[in-house]
């Protein structure tokens, strides 16, 4: 920081000599300190005079005055060199920040730069303003106490000087590895920030891809390395510790030790005593100042300027790049967490990364956990460890399932185009979350036919989404049978015929990448593009696919609406060679209109649907509706079951007021 701030104070020598001319009258407060206190003892109160020493400690109390006054000086001379390096950095930030967005250099240039603009530069300026009053504090009070020793007697200086100078050298040569220290240790603490901010973020990726055992060691890593650099700061924090003590508290000891040969050789009790009140009183004050202003809060200020300065940019959490081949019923993702926000590019892209082995299987299921495979682009972190499980549950999170591999999947059986749509039955149906807790689906018995579309209703919170987890897999049932086209419904990754189902859950995912990419997501052997058109065309992602420029622009995942997120996955599954299609809310951020027309698109597509409706007019649109209500499950028309299920009358009634 030297070299640049050596010109910016060259450029306001007129603040700094001003500075300087005030904080002389702090230096004449030092002195008179403990002048007056010796003036006071040996011509005045040692010799009999009380009133001559009185009015010496009257001197030195009207150079306390003086002191306040010129130090209310010095701060408002402080704003002339303060105010000008404020407003340096915000320039600079501020142009840094249109060059970069210009540019296209940065993502998120906005956020960045506010952050910069508020909290950087005002830390930046509070941070100078302090090092320049310490600095100037000790430099002006050292002066004053060693003019004061010197006219006090010379012989004090000898005993003073030697262990202040070593103190001071000690302290000099540890700032730089101090600085050092400090500056890894914010490092590490925002890494660490950055690296557990974004696994918490791509939770349920993490757990899609079974890479736990990979985040965890990359945030220990990381927890290990700031431990280490908090410790080394620690180690010098205590050098600091010895250089105050060598420099500040090592005279006083000396002092009094050397009290008889001084006496002895015609220092007298005031001119010791003056010594004692310059040191305890001026000097340590003001070392222990400048010894943690500089230690700490200047080491900051280093840090700070460096990045505004563009030299010292913290790097972005690199997403968790969570496995180079992750298991999941994931439709848009193993995204090392951040394909939401879209900083990942193309995590998994397409039938070209996409394994053949079932990643067919739910759309969308990175929102839960999975048995797809895909591939993370410039992985490095290797295969994820296979890792069997002595429990035959899956480990659940977050109300879904962690679905891990511990044999290869099985081959996928190949899907005609002109498969049938499955059944599914449900017999005696059971899960609970956990052995001690209520169960969430109790006996349940259901029967959905062949091509038949079937919407779920219920109270929010009373196990929808755990019934439509258990259908697709994600979860094991306690008890009961559960069959898709007559075969048991087996955890994905251990399924032949999991590519069958797709599930599309309430928050989308999509990638960074191309739109066809994203759409092809779910079709291993590709598909020619009027399907893809007529996927587009088919859920009412048209007006979206026109406004990105096509099927072949890339996209932005962060620039879409939730909305737009939640067509490009109804178009991913509508093309999917899945038979038995769940939509879990899919269509819960659409407008009545463009919920009608994907549920429609689906309904007359070939399979079986069901959904978890929201809205009155999706109810009425399917063939039969389910009630949940943590008691009974009732099944029927629309007609019926307001006759027969007083549940479906009350949410009918809260509906009506919205309904499409």
């Amino acid at each position: 920081m030297l070299p640049q701030a050596a010109p910016f104070l060259a450029r306001r020598r007129r603040a700094v000599l001003r500075l300087g001319g005030w904080s002389l009258l702090e230096t004449a407060q030092t002195f008179l300190g403990g002048y007056a206190v010796a003036a006071a003892l040996d011509r005045g109160f040692l010799t009999g005079r009380p009133g001559a020493g009185l009015v010496w400690l009257a001197v030195a109390a009207a150079a306390v005055v003086a002191g306040g006054t010129a130090t209310n000086r010095v701060f408002r001379h402080l704003a002339d060199l303060v105010e000008p390096l404020r407003d340096g950095l915000v320039r600079r930030v501020v142009a840094s920040a249109l060059s970069a967005a210009v540019a296209g250099r940065e993502r998120h240039t906005g956020h960045a730069a506010v952050s910069r603009l508020t909290h950087q530069t005002e830390a930046a300026r509070d941070g100078f303003a302090g090092l320049v009053m310490v600095t100037r504090s000790f430099v002006f009070t050292a002066a004053g106490v060693v003019v004061g020793l010197a006219a006090l007697d010379p012989a004090l200086l000898l005993i003073v000087l030697p262990p202040l100078a070593a103190g001071l050298g000690l302290f000099a040569a540890a700032l730089r590895p101090m600085a050092a220290r400090q500056r890894d240790f914010l490092r590490t603490d925002e890494e660490l920030a950055a690296r557990l901010g974004a696994d918490v973020a791509g939770l349920r990726d993490i757990v899609a891809c079974g890479a736990e055992a990979h985040a965890s060691a990359a945030a220990g890593e990381l927890i290990d390395a700031q431990t280490r650099a908090a410790r080394a700061l620690a180690r010098w924090a205590a050098v600091r510790t010895l250089a105050l003590g060598l420099a500040g508290q090592a005279p006083v000891v000396l002092l009094l030790a050397a009290a008889p040969w001084l006496l002895d050789g015609g220092v007298t009790a005031g001119e010791l005593l003056g010594a004692l009140t310059y040191l305890t009183q001026a000097l340590l004050p003001a070392l222990n100042t400048l010894m943690t202003g500089l230690g700490a809060a200047g080491t900051r200020l280093l840090v700070i300027l460096d990045r505004l300065a563009g030299h010292g940019e913290p790097s972005a959490a690199s997403p968790p790049r969570a496995c180079r081949t992750c298991s999941g019923t994931a439709a848009a993702t193993c995204s090392a967490t951040r394909s939401r926000t879209g900083s990942a590019t193309a995590p998994c892209t397409s039938r070209a990364t996409a394994d053949r082995t079932g990643s067919a299987t739910a759309s969308a299921t990175a929102a839960s956990a999975g048995a797809a495979a895909c591939r993370t682009k410039d992985s490095a972190a290797g295969p994820c460890p296979d890792r069997p499980r002595a429990d035959p549950r899956p480990e659940s999170h977050g109300g879904y399932t962690a679905a891990r591999r511990t044999s290869p999947p099985p081959t996928p059986p190949p899907t005609e185009p002109g498969e049938a749509a499955p059944g599914l039955e449900l017999r005696s149906l059971s899960f609970a979350y956990g052995p001690g807790a209520m169960p969430v689906v109790d006996g349940l018995d259901l029967s959905v036919r062949p091509g038949e579309h079937v919407a779920v209703v219920g109270p929010s919170g009373i196990g929808k989404s755990t019934l439509f987890a258990l259908i697709a897999g994600l979860l094991v049932p306690d008890r009961g049978e559960l069959l898709i086209g007559g075969r048991p419904v087996h955890r994905p990754d251990r399924d032949a015929y999991a590519a069958r189902r797709a599930l599309i859950p309430q928050e989308a995912y999509v990638f960074g990448g191309t739109l066809r990419d994203n759409l092809l997501y779910l079709c291993p052997d590709g598909a020619p593009d009027a399907a893809v058109e007529s996927a587009v065309r088919a859920v009412g992602l048209d007006r979206v696919a026109h406004a990105l420029g096509g099927p072949d622009a890339r996209i932005d995942p962060a620039a879409l609406s939730q909305g737009e997120r939640q067509l490009v996955a109804l178009a991913r599954v509508y093309l999917a060679p899945a038979r038995l299609v769940l939509l879990d809310e899919a269509t819960c951020h659409l407008d009545p209109a463009a919920e009608a027309r994907a549920e429609r698109a689906f309904a007359d597509r070939p399979g079986t649907l069901m959904v978890i409706a929201h809205r009155l007019s999706s109810a009425r649109r399917a063939d039969r509706v389910l009630v949940l209500d943590g008691v009974a499950a009732a099944a029927g028309r629309h007609e019926e079951l307001l006759e027969r299920s007083e549940t479906y009358r009350d949410l009918v009634g809260h509906w009506r007021p919205g309904a499409g």
